[in-house]
């Protein structure tokens, strides 16, 4: 848990501004969901219905659960030998 949770946590912005982290830093932060999770958390809870906030986030995440289940599935496929 330590392993995974605290790294996502603190490169999600829900910690700090991820405008304020070096920009190497701010590419990891594009391959986490946590990031697109906490800004859709974000707008909803300060700034209501934002859909110019709402409908990429949530699309970047949905293909994340999609490439995920995909890969998940190659990998997890029963071979009849």
């Amino acid at each position: 848990m330590l392993a995974t949770f605290m790294p996502a946590f603190m490169l999600s912005g829900f910690m700090f501004d991820l405008r304020s982290m070096p920009a190497a830093v701010r590419l990891i932060t594009y391959v986490l969901p946590a990031r697109y999770y906490v800004a859709l958390l974000q707008s909803v809870f300060l700034a209501g219905n934002v859909w110019s906030v709402i409908v990429p986030n949530t699309l970047v995440l949905a293909a994340m659960a999609i490439l995920l289940a995909i890969s998940s599935r190659a990998v997890m496929r029963k071979r009849l030998n």
